[in-house]
C-alpha cells in the first residue's frame, strides 16, 4: 500500500486550444476536460492506474466532486471535512504542448483541521510501504507543516519510507529541520531554488542549464544528501531525469514523443519509481521507469495518467555519472 497526502487538492481543468494561446484574443477549444488533481492525489490516480493498491489522503467534503470523482474512479480516499468547496485549476494546453496553469490558491484551513490531517496520515500510514506528502500548502498551513508531520509518522515504529514532492518554503523547511525523508523530487527550478535556501553555492546556473546538463544538477543534488535526506530524484523536462542517493548517480534520457500535455508528469514520475520500487527493482530501474511514466503522461491529453501497459521502462537507456560530477558548482 501506498498512501499519498495532499494537502491543497484542486479539481483540474484542461482547455485544449487549436493554435498557440494569443493574450487577449478569442480562442476557440478543441477538448475541454475535468479530473480530480494535486499533487498526491496525481499520484494516486497513476499508482491506482497500474494496479498498485493506494490510499489518497485529502481534505475535502465527502459530497465534493472532486472526492466523489475519485470514488467513482475507484480510487481509495480518505477525507478531512471541510465546509469550503475544494479549489479548481486551469490548465490551457497549446498544440505543441506548451502549457499555462492558472492556480487557485486553495482553502483555507483551520488548526483542527490541519490536525485532523495528521492524525489520519500517521494512522493511515502505519502499515504502508511508502508515504508520498505531495504539493504546495494552502493558507492557513504553517511552513513547517511538512517538517512537523515527518516528525510525528516517524514517532511510530512502522514508519513507511517518505517521498516528499513539493517546492519552496515548505520544502526548505523540511530538508532544514533534520528530520529523515528517504526521497525529495524537485524539477531543475525546485531544485536550484531549494540549494540556495539551504546556503549551498549555485553559482549563475539556471534551471534551463541543470536541464540540458544532468552532471551539473548531479553535482547539485549530491550537495544536498545528508543523514536525514536518501535520496534525489530530479525531473528535467524533455531532458529526461537523474537520481542521486548515498551510493550513486544515474541519468536517464526521456525518449521522443509528442507532448500535449506536461500537467501532471513529474507526478506519474514520482508514482514510476515509488511502483518500481514496490516491485524490488535497482535504482536504475526505478529511475527507468520514472522516466517511462512522465513521458507517457505528457503524451496524454490534459491530466490523463497512464496504464502500465502505456510505459516503456525497458526503452530507457540509464546510465550511472561518476561521483567526480560533485562541486562542479
Amino acid at each position: 500500500m501506498i498512501v499519498t497526502l495532499t494537502v491543497n487538492p484542486s479539481f483540474d481543468r484542461t482547455v485544449e486550444l487549436d493554435a498557440p494561446l494569443e493574450r487577449g484574443q478569442v480562442q476557440r477549444a478543441v477538448v475541454t476536460g475535468q479530473e480530480p488533481g494535486g499533487k498526491g492525489v496525481n499520484v494516486s490516480r497513476a499508482l491506482h492506474a497500474a494496479g498498485c493498491d493506494t490510499l489518497a489522503i485529502l481534505p475535502g467534503a465527502s459530497t465534493d466532486p472532486l472526492v466523489v470523482a475519485l470514488e467513482a474512479s475507484g480510487i481509495p480516499t480518505a477525507t478531512v471535512s471541510i465546509d469550503s468547496p475544494i479549489r479548481s485549476n486551469i490548465t490551457l494546453a497549446e498544440p505543441d504542448g506548451t502549457t499555462t496553469k492558472l492556480n487557485d490558491p486553495g482553502v483555507h484551513l483551520s488548526e483542527a483541521v490541519v490536525a485532523a490531517l495528521i492524525d489520519m496520515v500517521v494512522t493511515q500510514s502505519a502499515s504502508a510501504s511508502w508515504l508520498v506528502l505531495a504539493g504546495s500548502v494552502p493558507p492557513g498551513v504553517a511552513d513547517t507543516f511538512y517538517a512537523t508531520l515527518v516528525r510525528a509518522v516517524r514517532a511510530s515504529p512502522t514508519a513507511p519510507r517518505i517521498a516528499v514532492d513539493s517546492s519552496g518554503s515548505p520544502l526548505a523547511a523540511l530538508v532544514a529541520s533534520g528530520e529523515r525523508v528517504d526521497l525529495i523530487k524537485p524539477n531543475a527550478e525546485e531544485l536550484l531554488q531549494l540549494a540556495e535556501s539551504q546556503g549551498l553555492d549555485t553559482g549563475s546556473a539556471t534551471h534551463e542549464q541543470l536541464e540540458a546538463d544532468p552532471e551539473l544538477a548531479v553535482s547539485l543534488a549530491q550537495a544536498l544528501l545528508s543523514p536525514a535526506l536518501g535520496a534525489v530524484l530530479v525531473t528535467l523536462g524533455s531532458h529526461g531525469a537523474v537520481l542521486v542517493d548515498a551510493e550513486g548517480a544515474w541519468r536517464a534520457p526521456a525518449p521522443r514523443i509528442v507532448a500535449r500535455s506536461t500537467v501532471g508528469a513529474g507526478d506519474c514520475s514520482l508514482a514510476g519509481y515509488v511502483l518500481a520500487d514496490q516491485r524490488g527493482d535497482l535504482p536504475a530501474g526505478r529511475l527507468a521507469q520514472a522516466v517511462a511514466h512522465g513521458a507517457a503522461a505528457a503524451s496524454l491529453p490534459g491530466t490523463t495518467v497512464p496504464t502500465l501497459e502505456q510505459t516503456h521502462p525497458g526503452d530507457i537507456v540509464v546510465t550511472t555519472i561518476p561521483r567526480i560530477a560533485a562541486g562542479r558548482i
